[in-house]
């Protein structure tokens, strides 16, 4: 299939390359011309300016938005609705609000052009790994670009099947999943990042307080020096905590013990935000992602070694470079 892909950042451009590898064209544009010039000569077909990027597309067309949440998205998805025709469609694969989904594709539907939401997860490692895609919006423009999403994810791969899947989607096992109408692909990508705070929060207090059994003011009898790279490596060999967070936590202290390359400054992207936010509206407690949540906020003001691991964590799935503040 042909898709035109806008924004080469981290996650736009390895999409590309994930697309092109399984025999997809690609037609690119970045406002940073070095981008498109490098997935060129990769095998796309780079685009000048929009308008290129839009005839050099035939119909159906569809454009893949990956930016940054916020104003960058709403201006490209809002240019691309002027440039496109009935029976078109724009995917958003960003982190995107799903109340800003719904009210896209209630606009988009007017000229009759289809509107994707499409919770992209896999970081830095989807090229290799594939992602995990949560996908909003018409099941008819879904079930078109199928193509395009079996390419994308991982695929069943080594994994054992789930026992009592008859009747389940078949897609799920692959790796991305159709979650209903405009804004179910975002809302699932939203508390997915929203569970993902509570999982990287446990595993950072944790090896906190590993760290921290050694203290002379703890009795002589009940200090351990204990060596966290290793009992990161250990955990990840058959342990109910195995996990690939777990994974990248070991490979985070293999390379730099102390952590002292951290920063312990962690940023929110936004979802965490918006699932407590959720939770509140559904009147569902949610104790630990809020908490999570909160613990980035402070992070700001005051760094522990927890916080170290989460910027380590973030740094190491998502390429996140964290701020260093006093």
């Amino acid at each position: 299939m042909q898709l035109a892909m806008v924004g080469l950042g981290r996650m736009g451009a390895n999409l590309v390359r994930r697309l092109i590898r399984a025999g997809h064209s690609c037609v690119v544009y970045d406002t940073d011309r070095a981008a498109v010039d490098t997935l060129v000569r990769e095998g796309a077909t780079g685009a000048a300016d929009l308008d290129a990027l839009v005839a050099s597309l035939a119909l159906p067309r569809t454009v893949w938005v990956m930016l940054p949440h916020g104003s960058a998205t709403e201006q490209a998805v809002a240019e691309m609705g002027h440039r496109l025709a009935p029976g078109d469609a724009i995917i958003d694969g960003g982190n995107t609000h799903f109340h800003d989904d719904v009210r896209r594709a209630q606009a988009l539907a007017q000229r009759s052009i289809d509107y994707l939401d499409v919770g992209t997860s896999g970081g830095v490692w989807g090229l290799e790994r594939g992602y995990c895609l949560m996908i909003g919006g018409s099941p008819a423009c879904v079930q078109r670009l199928a193509p395009i999403f079996e390419a994308l994810a991982p695929g069943a791969g080594a994994l054992e099947r789930t026992p009592n899947r008859d009747g389940l989607s078949p897609s799920a096992e692959r790796g991305w999943l159709y979650c209903g109408p405009a804004g179910a692909g975002h809302f699932v990508k939203m508390i997915h990042n929203g569970i993902e705070y509570g999982m990287m929060q446990a595993l950072a207090e944790g090896f906190d307080i590993l760290r921290n059994a050694g203290k002379p003011a703890l009795p002589a009898d009940r200090r351990y020096a204990l060596n966290l790279a290793d009992i990161a490596e250990v955990w990840r060999r058959g342990s109910v905590v195995s996990s690939w967070l777990l994974d990248l936590t070991a490979q985070a202290l293999a390379e730099n013990r102390d952590l002292s390359s951290y920063s312990g400054v962690v940023e929110d992207s936004g979802e965490g935000r918006w699932a407590v936010q959720a939770a509140i509206d559904e009147a569902v407690p949610a104790e630990v992602l809020t908490a999570a949540l909160y613990a980035r906020f402070r992070s700001r003001q005051d760094h522990t070694f927890a916080e170290k691991l989460l910027s380590a964590m973030r740094h190491k799935f998502g390429g996140h470079i964290e701020s260093r503040q006093p």
